[in-house]
Parts: structure tokens; C-alpha cells; sequence
């Protein structure tokens, strides 16, 4: 494992010293609202692939393959994070590979129980072989489709604009998103580089997508300050906000982001891997969790983060110390702050809610209190 790596593996995380165990929360009915396509293939799989394909990925084994991408790797900035992607888009660009990565992330969320996740991507991202945008979109949606078929695990995408790469782009990304509104696409996102690329050069895109009336999540607060997360509530009408770590250095946007119930993906692992913060016992989980801020916890890269679903939640119980409380309350707010239609969460929120409390009272003998799920 290289030097400064996250360590998620099982093996590698010491057991609670409480009554909850890793097993524990692999049982949990869990969401995943940030977690990026090409980010999370199986390392193994990129390598399968880039064989059948005759791709030069500059290794020549698996092992090396390992050693280039590096999954865990404390990295000098998010701008550094994201060259692990160069790797992953080069096998990422036939109908057949995008179908299969889709395929294979539903079965990996179906393995540690993720019963719903909303995966993101940007199409433009995949053109270097000549496919159209729509056929991109499709065969992703199509992987997942199958994916819910075969493992029980329902997805949406959610369609990214880049920030680093320009506005017009972002438009043709927003038009494709109001295209597939309905047909598999849940929302729409602005990623890629945050320092020097604002949100707010990116209307155009914002405009069509809240004309339209397309769920918006944007990526803001985590290389950049507050004012990022101002511009993507304010500017670009952000219903969620992907990251936002550094919303704690302002108390009155924070309050405003809390008085309207806007969720925050929070990524700890990644956050920690691109020096949004220093190491997570410095992450303002718990701190916004205290506040009762609409918190939700996501892996944002699979592979490039060495992280699963599991691993995020095992992690911050053991590094906050969180309560059965809590837990139940992260399980909720993915399921309240999901992009799927009301009628549908109100019955899913109903269902996770006895199954995560029906697994405290089976595996660790805690009944639980419960608050009364209500609000907003």
C-alpha cells in the first residue's frame, strides 16, 4: 500500500471498541448520492479492459496498474485527486465498457447492501472514440437497468457539466440531461476543478435545467470556500450540494443552508485524500451533525478513494463516535435527500427505517428511541 493511503479495507480497520462491528454496517439499508462512474470501476476491470481493447496504460501488470492509480493516496490538492481519471476515461469509451461499469457498480453496491445510489458522470468525457452523447447516456443507463434487474439496486445518473472546461459544454450537457428527464436521469451537476472555474459561468446551464425543472446538485465548498457554495445555492439554484466542507467557515450561510433543509453529500474519505480537510477526525461531519444539518454520507470515488459504502460509515463511527442516533439519522437523510419522486421515498423511507432498526435491536441489542421522521 503506498505511503499517506487511506486504509478502508476491512482488514486494515480496527474493530469498535463499542457494540457495533464493520458487519454491522455492512448490513444497513444504505444510499450512495455522490459517487462518479468513472472513478469507481473495479481496478481489475480496467485492466480486463484496456486487454480486450489493446489500450496502453503505460503498465505492464496489474500490480503496476495499482501502484499508478494508487486507490487511497493522500493527494497534494483536488486538481492532483483528479489526474487518477485520465486512467479510468481510457477504457470508458465504447458502449459495451460504459455498460459494464454501470453493471458492476450496481452489483457492488447490491454486495454491502447500497439499495439505492445516484451515479454522475459527464458524458463529454466519453466522445473520444466517436460515440454520440446519447448513446453514451443510454448505455450507461442500460448497465444500470440491468443491474437493478439482476441485484435489486435502484440507481438514477445525474449528468455533469465540468467546470474546467467550458460553459457551452455545460450547456450541451444540460440539454441532454432535459432529453433523458424520465428516462433514467435524475439530476444535474457542475464538477470538475473548483478553484478559478466559478459556478455562476455556467448560467446558461443552470437556467435550461431549472426551467425544466431537472433536480440540481452542484460540487462546491471543497477546494474553494464558502462563496462556492453561496454561488451554486444563489446563482445556479442548487437543491443539494455535493461536498461542501468548508460551509463551517460561514455561520450565516450555514444557517441558511440548514433552515432550508439543503443536503450535504459529505465525502470524508475523499476529503481527506484531497486536503479538503487534514485527516477526518478534522472533517465538520459530526460538527454538522450536531447542528441537524440535512448530513448524507458518500463514497464520490470507489476505486480512486479505496472506499465502499461501508467503510464511510465504519470510519466515522469510530472516528466521531457517533450514536445509534445518528446512524439512523444518516440513514435517513439519504433516503430524504435522494432525487427519487416523493410519492415512491416516502414509502422507501418508511421500509429503511424497520429495516435499520429492526438490525440494531437483532445485531447489537439497542432499541432505539426513535424521533419521529417528520419535516421536510
Amino acid at each position: 500500500m503506498q505511503k499517506n493511503e487511506l486504509k478502508n479495507t476491512a482488514a486494515e480497520r480496527p474493530e469498535s471498541d463499542g457494540k457495533l462491528t464493520r458487519d454491522f454496517f455492512a448490513k444497513l439499508p444504505k444510499t450512495d448520492l455522490h459517487v462518479h462512474l468513472d472513478g469507481s470501476l473495479r481496478l481489475e476491470t480496467i485492466w480486463d479492459l484496456a486487454k480486450k481493447d489493446k489500450i496502453d496504460l503505460g503498465v505492464s501488470s496489474l500490480e503496476e496498474l495499482r501502484d499508478l492509480i494508487a486507490p487511497g493516496k493522500i493527494h497534494d490538492s483536488l486538481n492532483d485527486y483528479l489526474k487518477g481519471f485520465d486512467i479510468t476515461l481510457k477504457v470508458l469509451q465504447t458502449k459495451e465498457n460504459l455498460y459494464r461499469a454501470a453493471y458492476e457498480l450496481s452489483e457492488d453496491c447490491a454486495k454491502e447492501n447500497v439499495e439505492y445510489f445516484e451515479v454522475r458522470y459527464s458524458p463529454i468525457l466519453h466522445t473520444q472514440k466517436g460515440l454520440s452523447l446519447p448513446e453514451i447516456l443510454e448505455s450507461v443507463i442500460d448497465g444500470l437497468k440491468a443491474g437493478q434487474r439482476d441485484f435489486g439496486v435502484t440507481s438514477g445518473v445525474i449528468v455533469c457539466g465540468m467546470r474546467n472546461i467550458s460553459p457551452d459544454v455545460s450547456l450541451r450537457m444540460a440539454e441532454l440531461a432535459v432529453a433523458f428527464k424520465h428516462r433514467g436521469v435524475v439530476g444535474f451537476d457542475l464538477a470538475g476543478a473548483e478553484y478559478n472555474y466559478p459556478a455562476r459561468d455556467h448560467l446558461g446551464a443552470f437556467s435550461l435545467i431549472l426551467s425544466n425543472n431537472v433536480n440540481v446538485t452542484i460540487h462546491a465548498g471543497e477546494a474553494y470556500g464558502p462563496d462556492s457554495i453561496h454561488q451554486a445555492l444563489h446563482y445556479c439554484g442548487a437543491h443539494r450540494i455535493g461536498h461542501g466542507v468548508r460551509l463551517r467557515e460561514d455561520g450565516d450561510l450555514l444557517n441558511y443552508v440548514n433552515d432550508h433543509r439543503i443536503p450535504l453529500e459529505l465525502c470524508p474519505s475523499s476529503n481527506v485524500q484531497t486536503r479538503a480537510v487534514k485527516n477526518i477526525k478534522e472533517h465538520p461531519l459530526k460538527f454538522y451533525l450536531d447542528l441537524s444539518l440535512r448530513v448524507t454520507l458518500n463514497t464520490d470515488n470507489r476505486l480512486i478513494t479505496n472506499t465502499t459504502m461501508t467503510d464511510e460509515y465504519w470510519q466515522a463511527y469510530n472516528a466521531f463516535n457517533l450514536s445509534p442516533q445518528n446512524i439512523l439519522d444518516l440513514i435517513i437523510n439519504g433516503v430524504k435527500s435522494s432525487f427519487m419522486p416523493y410519492e415512491i421515498k416516502k414509502s422507501y423511507l418508511r421500509e429503511v427505517k424497520r429495516k435499520t432498526i429492526k438490525l440494531f435491536l437483532r445485531e447489537a441489542n439497542i432499541n432505539l428511541n426513535i424521533k419521529p421522521v417528520t419535516g421536510k
